[in-house]
């Protein structure tokens, strides 16, 4: 594999990972997600890291999911999940850049991420049922995000959707003109990289959590990760800064 098929940097509390294989249509393969597994490793490892985007290149596909080229579909699919779930506990937000279309694995990668902006030509999809297939890791996160009914038409038509009504079923947060979306990903990554950073990394891992949970359970399990995080040095930091009407400085504990 080209080591520039999936790019990485840091920049300004920013990690950026890049799927970078346009002519495959950003299309996955097994080299491309053991690096991505090992970029998530670093941003988790990176203090200085406090939010991640993910984007690809071109504006034609963001990714069309695994690259069917060979290899083994069981131990592909094996890997795939591996990497879903290594997104779905990172303790940064990840913020997707969607500038393509969204297809198959690649709706699984978008659907992971808290927040996804993306262009209005973007058409999502699963379309694996025309080929004798069914999206089975993307159904998991598909049914989490967004409207059963609407999901199930979906999955078991294989019918694309316009960005908009991706929108509209809860797949993806907002839909911005493409000459708007680059500036608009760019604040909210900014607004999240000036936030408290402990703060936020304690609240993903506290909405991962809330799966599975009750109303009186979460309420309980929420109440007492308040108190860790009100007893930081950040929430003292914070609370300080608001009173003296000054900018905080977080340090991240």
């Amino acid at each position: 594999m080209n080591e520039a098929d999936l790019l990485y940097e840091k920049k300004d509390h920013i990690a950026w990972i890049t799927l970078n294989r346009e002519t495959r249509r950003n299309a996955l393969s097994m080299e491309m997600i053991d690096m991505f597994l090992r970029c998530l490793d670093d941003t988790e490892a990176c203090s200085e890291v406090r939010v991640v985007c993910l984007t690809a290149a071109g504006d034609k596909a963001f990714c069309s999911g695994a690259d069917l080229a060979g290899g083994d579909p069981i131990q592909g699919a094996k890997k795939y999940a591996e990497l879903l779930k290594k997104m779905s506990n990172s303790s940064k937000p990840i913020v997707a850049k969607v500038h393509g279309h969204c297809m198959a694995g690649g709706m699984g990668l978008m659907l992971t991420c808290d927040i996804v902006y993306a262009a209005p030509h973007v058409k999502f999809g699963t379309p694996e049922v025309k080929v004798g297939l069914f999206p089975m890791m993307v159904t998991a996160l598909v049914v989490r995000n967004s409207i059963r009914k609407k999901a199930m038409e979906m999955l078991f038509t294989g019918n694309y959707l316009s960005a908009h009504e991706a929108e509209q079923m809860g797949l993806i947060t907002r839909v911005y003109a493409a000459d708007e979306l680059d500036a608009k990903v760019s604040e909210t990554l900014s607004i999240i990289a000036s936030r408290a950073p402990l703060a936020v990394s304690m609240g993903r891992k506290a909405v991962s959590a809330l799966d599975g949970k009750g109303l009186h359970e979460s309420l309980d399990y929420l109440c007492e990760q308040l108190g860790v995080l009100a007893g930081t040095e950040d929430a003292v930091e914070g609370m300080s800064a608001f009173v003296e009407k000054r900018p905080p400085v977080w340090k991240g504990r």
